[in-house]
């Protein structure tokens, strides 16, 4: 067994290492995104309502979902000038759609209208949702969101004003998971506040923004223009992504809002959570290949647990301990750095050691990631193929044919 412990001592000694830069990275990311919001804050506090431009909210619909009416309202209930709410479901009978007319009847003073796309004919439906009611969107900045996102009154007063510079064609923002309800939830939502939040303000810091996070993007109608409409991303499964890629690489710049959203995940079994989280590792590993194999360095208590396995098989299980004991501390520092210092989710205020159990829980799916290209998606299947690609099949799993 001496061997068994030499290999899992130099690859504990490799994870520790990296995930011990990985949370001074985060710490300095962290930093950067406190300075940018305070200059986000400064310049909106120069503008008057005059200057702040009519927009238009895009959300797609599907179904109910928890807390539907109370995540809707909060787009009508905005302390902004001017602007508009359209909504878009599949078909005219979504269950979503009655929600949104009861939310709707109730701000009979806000301009607000729905689409019905009918079936989507892209691989990916929300692109598709988007790319109809921008048709009939009236503004030059639109504010695309999901449905299952909840946002605080000043939200559009914090995340149009960037949209002013003439360099910037897109913003997006950071999220905080909001559970519902369960331990899988919670494993879900932490993730969302600690480890994502995470990743995005390092790759902020080392190269700036060039992707979106789905919760919320918005975009100026002319650097939407510049990449081919919504069109350019409808066959991609990580569309958040690739539309900032494309803008990014039209020369407009993407910026980080200092905004952050709630996103409510509802109670999930562990089959649930489990398919929800392996279906956005392998769009990640698809879209970004060498970003999300490196990502696997990026976890910290796994290496701890190599670290201890190695450290009684060669005679030194307090090393071993120790070794394990800093990566639970250096998890509890991000969640308490970037969880509550970020993205305000008090759960990692009052537990921050619950992202140590979501660290081991994300190395399982990065691992997972790998295994299967076939996922799981509203109602159909669906297979990922090149570069983040996605192709449709339908229930008897043959390739359905898109137009």
């Amino acid at each position: 067994m001496h061997w068994l412990g030499i290999i899992l001592a130099a690859v504990a000694a490799l994870g520790t290492v990296s995930s011990t830069v990985f949370l001074a990275l985060a710490l300095t990311g962290t930093r950067l995104f406190h300075k940018n919001a305070a200059k986000q804050k400064e310049f909106e506090g120069t503008l008057t309502d005059a200057q702040l431009p009519f927009v238009s909210l895009l959300k797609p619909l599907h179904g109910l979902e928890p807390q539907l009416e109370e995540n809707l309202e909060s787009f009508f209930a905005q302390d902004y000038p001017d602007f508009e709410v359209l909504f878009a479901a599949d078909t005219d009978d979504d269950a979503a759609l009655t929600v949104a007319r009861r939310v709707m009847a109730r701000h009979p003073e806000r301009s607000s209208q729905i689409v019905v796309n009918g079936e989507p004919p892209w691989p990916n439906p929300p692109a598709y949702s988007f790319f109809c009611m921008a048709k009939i969107a009236r503004a030059e900045i639109l504010v695309t969101s999901d449905s299952d996102v909840i946002v605080e009154g000043d939200y559009l007063r914090q995340v149009v004003p960037p949209l002013l510079h003439e360099k910037t064609g897109m913003l997006t923002c950071l999220y905080r998971g909001q559970n519902t309800g369960g331990f899988w939830s919670l494993m879900d939502a932490i993730g969302m506040s600690v480890e994502m939040s995470a990743g995005v303000v390092i790759a902020n810091w080392m190269e700036g923004m060039k992707f979106g996070l789905g919760p919320t993007i918005v975009v100026r109608r002319d650097a939407l223009e510049a990449i081919g409409g919504y069109k350019s991303i409808g066959e991609y499964f990580s569309n958040d992504f690739v539309i900032g890629n494309f803008i990014a690489a039209k020369g407009f710049e993407v910026e980080l809002s200092r905004h952050i959203i709630s996103h409510v995940v509802p109670p999930m079994t562990l089959k649930r959570m489990w398919q929800r989280q392996v279906r956005w590792a392998a769009g990640t590993r698809r879209s970004r290949p060498l970003g999300h194999l490196g990502s696997g360095l990026v976890y910290a208590v796994p290496y701890g647990l190599m670290a201890l396995g190695a450290g009684v098989l060669l005679g030194h299980p307090w090393l071993g301990a120790a070794v394990l004991g800093w990566e639970v501390v250096n998890r509890m520092t991000e969640a308490l750095v970037v969880g509550w210092g970020i993205t305000r989710d008090r759960e990692c205020l009052r537990r921050p050691w619950m992202y140590v159990l979501r660290d081991l829980l994300g190395f399982t799916v990065w691992t997972a990631s790998y295994v299967s290209r076939k996922i799981t998606w509203r109602d159909g299947r669906f297979e990922l193929i090149g570069d983040g690609r996605v192709r449709m099949r339908d229930r008897d799993g043959n390739v359905v044919t898109v137009l």
